[in-house]
């Protein structure tokens, strides 16, 4: 949902389709990995880890674990094999994703009206998706001693607690109960998806004879834990956050229509939708919202803020918003149906050259039908030269992203995908008798992924175009999504692998430029002195933009 902050785009890279084949992140204890290590004179690890761990540390205390993620997923993309960078990152999704659920209407409802059976069920439903369906053979007991682990974490968790808990217990109490259950895990024997399931039957009964925690409570945790395990993209799905997903894939949501992004106790404004209820109520790119209905973003972490802006269409939130150099201004805004754009800012940006101009911020059903609409209107303009921006581009469909690049290429293998059933093997590859021939020019960054690198990857190894900025972000992994038949919920899977025409990797090394460009920051002052956030859509002092349409004029010049 473009409504979501920004960290939880990254976190989720990449839009998801309705079939195996798609693509697209208060304790009442201290936990103990909040203590941080001292780091010796003798210690190897470079400077920038350490004062990464530091500022998580921050948000941690703070509960603010959405923007700890960011700060981790970004430092493990330089420092990929650090074990504590590692560790820290998954306790803090862990609590992240328990604080989602337990903010989710739809989870609490099934939480607190889900027979026994159907908990159990739903635990051994996802356990048989796995075993079909993921990339990679599962290890039963690492999920199972997961499950335990998400459990840990929950009981520590004043949400989950109030909740689930009818007395408070004692910190003896709580851990004696959590170390019965952990020393009669440890003692099964877990080699199939028969004994996981039965381990988690068992830890949710011994929890409630120990704990008095209900067995769904115990079972919930276990299924979240399960799924979320496997990989940094696979994850349980509450019955809101499944219909958040198909709204991605269908290009549609009811909301204010606009992208954010933590920072520093306020909600950033990265982009307004063009015609969202935001737009029409004077909300810009550059706004930060620093209070939901008089509550200021201050007094709440990152993930409550976000969820309040969400409502029913026809609903109205009061957001205080301020501008660079402006004062705070409080603005209603009625929450309604916003179409998203996948295809904008189409435009001539050079009219000597004819260089064209688009920006495709994701990739949805709607995809192909906006592109073409977009390339028929500045070839009417006089283009003669393509500058296509992916930057920002967490992906989507699969399916969508073979589209557009069928579009420019002319014949050969598009993207390739690999999985642990031969189901999954496929070679996507281009056929379209009517291509586009113009020159070509891909802007690219980090957080170009998934589907957007697939259509990079095939324009780079097919020598069709030239690719501007900076690595993409390495998500090379299709994921799908599976319905389950109980609580409407779902599963996220990562099913597959893909690959460039060349048969290159995308995960974790993601598509290199042709013309590397340095990502300019672009500070400007803000009214209480600090640097303010910059609009991703403002174009001046764009060095990337720049160095595109300098590709795109010799371009024209060759020909």
């Amino acid at each position: 949902m473009r409504q979501s902050v920004r960290w939880r785009r990254i976190s989720w890279l990449g839009a998801l389709a309705l079939s195996a084949l798609a693509l697209w992140t208060t304790p009442l204890a201290q936990p103990a990995w909040a203590q941080i290590r001292i780091v010796s004179p003798a210690d190897p690890r470079p400077e920038e880890v350490t004062e990464v761990l530091n500022r998580a540390h921050d948000f941690e205390t703070q509960l603010r674990w959405g923007e700890a993620i960011n700060l981790y997923e970004e430092a493990l993309k330089e420092h990929p094999a650090d074990r504590e960078l590692s560790t820290r990152h998954d306790l803090a999704k862990i609590h992240y994703d328990l604080g989602r659920r337990y903010h989710d209407s739809s989870f609490l409802k099934a939480l607190g009206s889900l027979p026994t059976r159907d908990a159990m069920a739903i635990y051994a439903e996802v356990l048989l998706k796995i075993q079909s369906h993921y990339v990679a053979e599962p290890n039963w007991r690492e999920l199972v001693s997961r499950g335990m682990q998400d459990l840990r974490v929950a009981t520590a968790e004043d949400a989950f607690v109030r909740q689930n808990f009818q007395r408070q217990l004692s910190a003896n109490e709580l851990q004696n109960g959590l170390a019965r259950v952990d020393v009669m895990l440890q003692g099964r024997i877990i080699r199939t998806r028969q004994d996981a399931e039965a381990a988690a039957n068992a830890a949710a009964q011994l929890a409630q004879q120990t704990l008095r925690l209900p067995i769904a409570a115990t079972m919930f945790e276990f299924t979240a834990a399960a799924a979320g395990s496997l990989d940094e993209y696979s994850s349980y799905l509450t019955a809101d956050q499944l219909n958040e997903v198909y709204s991605q894939i269908e290009g549609n949501f009811v909301g204010l229509g606009i992208e954010l992004k933590a920072a520093d106790g306020a909600l950033q404004i990265v982009k307004v939708i063009t015609g969202s209820p935001a737009e029409k109520a004077g909300i810009r790119g550059g706004d930060r919202i620093i209070a939901v209905d008089g509550r200021s973003t201050n007094s709440m972490n990152t993930d409550e803020a976000a969820d309040m802006l969400q409502g029913p269409e026809g609903s109205v939130c009061r957001v205080t918003v301020v501008h660079p150099g402006t004062q705070a201004r409080n603005i209603a805004v009625r929450r309604a149906h916003v179409d998203v754009p996948s295809v904008d800012e189409v435009q001539i940006i050079d009219r000597e050259y004819g260089v064209g101009y688009l920006k495709l911020t994701c990739f949805q059903k709607t995809t192909s039908r906006d592109l073409d609409t977009a390339l028929n209107k500045l070839h009417r303009d006089g283009m003669r030269s393509l500058v296509i921006d992916l930057r920002g581009n967490p992906g989507g469909l699969l399916t969508a992203s073979v589209e557009v690049a069928d579009k420019f290429i002319n014949d050969g293998v598009i993207v390739s995908t690999r999985g642990r059933s031969t189901a999954e093997d496929f070679n996507y590859t281009a056929h379209s008798a009517d291509t586009w021939r113009v020159p070509l020019v891909l802007l690219i960054d980090g957080d170009s992924a998934s589907a957007s690198e697939i259509f990079a990857g095939a324009v780079r190894d097919h020598r069709r175009g030239t690719l501007v900025g900076q690595r993409s972000y390495g998500k090379g992994s299709v994921q799908g999504i599976f319905p389950l038949n109980v609580a409407g919920a779902g599963i996220r899977l990562t099913t597959a692998k893909f690959y460039s025409p060349s048969g290159a990797a995308i995960s974790r090394v993601g598509v290199s430029p042709d013309v590397a460009v340095q990502k300019a920051a672009k500070p400007v002052a803000g009214d209480n002195g600090v640097a303010a956030f910059v609009p991703a859509d403002d174009k001046s002092s764009d060095s990337v933009l720049a160095a595109g349409l300098q590709a795109a004029r010799r371009n024209i010049a060759k020909r």
